[in-house]
């Protein structure tokens, strides 16, 4: 028996070695392919950003970024963002878009309007979309179904609200209670500017007892026309309706021409940063970091047509105090104290 013993014996521990050798050969053979897909990186998000605009015009892209870091995305590292600049040339829109498309993005973030929004539209119908503040109605323009439930790949945050040129107007009235005659500029290239010039503005200016004139600015060397006409029949204000790249870049001319005039003016956000005296609108912040949110939503796996289209909620009166001195106006101290923010 015990010669029987031995053997198993002998049998089990052989067995045993050439198990242990197997083990340590699929071990070696395997272990590559394991380190190669522990080391292989995760996809790194990559976001296309369409502005109809030029880099330095274009005050959106930096505070988006802004707005994604709370978040969590940080530029270059879990985030990479493909910017296109049509540089005001509408011409440009479609190829920069069909760029986006060809490199494959995650998500198509609109600056700058419709033609961009309808470039990218055009360009892919499954690519995720997300528009920041687009002044006219996308329900209207047929980018989406409804505000609510927008279907299809288009969502984001529009700055529709009509109540805007009549607020202004009322703030520009406030701010000089002599003022009776207004000269209006926009690019009656815009839809939302033309829909506000022929529905809007003529409603508050009776209800602010004005008499406006409205002046179309087409090009940008049209608008040197423009003012030298503005020039000849000098009015009480200015509203600088700002829709569209064109009278986004024109306007630091527009600010220096109010300014040489002792004009008190009034328009969008950039328009006061750019030397205005007054603006009035949504709060860019608060719609940079909804915009975030859709972004980071989508990401994570929600359908842009599902995502409602938000309107603005938080809206922003800025005066430029700096402004006001240079052109001689006393601004009354209520009007101050409901400013949200004062420029010294």
């Amino acid at each position: 028996m015990s010669g029987v013993e031995g053997r198993v014996d002998r049998i089990t521990e052989k067995d045993m070695k050439r198990t242990i050798i197997v083990l340590a050969l699929c071990a070696l053979l395997f272990a590559p392919s394991y380190s190669a897909s522990a080391q292989q990186p995760k996809k790194v998000p990559r976001i296309g950003y369409l502005s109809s605009l030029s880099h330095s015009s274009d005050p959106r892209a930096e505070p988006l970024q802004r707005a994604l870091r709370e978040l969590g995305y940080i530029e270059g590292q879990n985030l990479v963002t493909e910017y296109r600049y049509a540089e005001a040339k509408f011409d440009r829109i479609r190829e920069l878009a069909a760029d986006l498309v060809r490199l494959k993005v995650d998500i198509i973030v609109i600056a700058g309007g419709d033609p961009p929004l309808l470039a990218a539209k055009n360009a892919s119908k499954t690519i995720p979309i997300v528009m920041i503040g687009i002044g006219s109605d996308p329900v209207e323009a047929g980018h989406i179904e409804s505000l609510s439930r927008p279907g299809g790949n288009i969502t984001g945050v529009t700055n529709l609200g009509r109540e805007l040129g009549g607020k202004r107007l009322d703030l520009l009235k406030e701010a000089v209670p002599k003022t009776l005659r207004i000269a209006v500029v926009y690019d009656p290239a815009i839809p939302a500017a033309r829909r506000e010039i022929k529905e809007d503005v003529p409603v508050a200016t009776r209800a602010v007892g004005l008499t406006v004139r409205t002046w179309e600015v087409r090009t940008a060397d049209g608008l040197e026309n423009v003012l030298a006409a503005i020039s000849q029949e000098p009015p009480d204000g200015l509203y600088v309706l700002g829709a569209g790249p064109l009278m986004a870049a024109s306007n630091k001319r527009i600010a220096a021409f109010a300014l040489k005039r002792r004009l008190p003016s009034i328009g969008g956000r950039p328009y006061v940063d750019a030397g205005g005296l007054m603006s009035y609108g949504a709060d860019a912040a608060d719609s940079y970091r909804r915009v975030a949110t859709y972004v980071d939503k989508i990401l994570k796996g929600a359908k842009p047509g599902d995502l409602p289209v938000q309107q603005p909620t938080k809206f922003e009166f800025v005066i430029n105090q700096r402004t006001a001195k240079q052109i001689g106006l006393t601004i009354p101290a209520n009007l101050l104290a409901r400013a949200d923010r004062v420029i010294k």
